[in-house]
């Protein structure tokens, strides 16, 4: 009866130790030293366009600068425009529609291959603001909220870095019915996260005379 014990209690410690190898395995615990290949490391976009890529006809125009989608965030892209309109200091209303323009276009085949897209879709047209709207007001065709939140972003932010902005990465925007304008702010988080809405902040009300 000992001996009949006896085994029987090896074969169950055998048992557990076998149970506690494939726990310990299962748990992601290497049991040997043999290096695993895991397969080569996810290759990034580069997200940058070198200057060789302009074209002569574009680089004839006045230089602008855009945001682009590019790895899942906004980037800036340097273009030039052929309106000569568009320069600093200038009627907001053409740098907003010659910006507007460029993130309507296609990427060249340059921003493309560094994995530049836009998200920005026509029909859209961007003009002044409605009588009694604070001074640099832009309404686009389209209410903005009703945008694609990437789309949006693009605006804004390529909108506030020009001279159609608002000053401090703003842009005064608004849409083509009554609803008030917004000041949409162009903040690093915005650029990193461009589905996200983006943020906004007082219009300032100016002083009286």
């Amino acid at each position: 009866m000992r001996r009949r014990t006896f085994g029987r209690t090896t074969g169950a410690g055998s048992l557990l130790a076998a149970t506690l190898t494939v726990f310990v395995t299962g748990c992601g615990i290497r049991t040997t030293s043999v290096p695993v290949d895991a397969g080569a490391a996810p290759s990034r976009v580069p997200c940058s366009v070198t200057d060789e890529s302009a074209s002569a006809t574009t680089a004839q125009g006045m230089p602008v600068r855009v945001y682009l989608v590019c790895g899942s965030q906004l980037d800036p892209v340097d273009r030039r425009s052929p309106l000569p309109e568009e320069k600093a200091g200038g009627d907001p209303v053409r740098t907003a529609t010659g910006l507007l323009a460029q993130l309507l276009a296609a990427p060249s085949d340059d921003e493309r291959e560094a994995g530049f897209t836009t998200a920005v879709r026509s029909p859209l047209a961007v003009t002044g603001g409605h009588p009694g709207d604070a001074a640099g007001t832009l309404r686009l065709s389209r209410q903005p909220e009703d945008l694609a939140p990437t789309a949006l972003s693009q605006i804004v932010c390529t909108f506030a870095a020009s001279s159609a902005g608002a000053g401090d990465h703003t842009v005064l925007l608004g849409g083509p019915g009554s609803y008030p304008p917004k000041r949409y702010r162009c903040t690093t988080e915005l650029r990193e996260r461009p589905e996200s809405t983006p943020p906004t902040a007082p219009i300032p009300i100016p002083s009286s005379s």
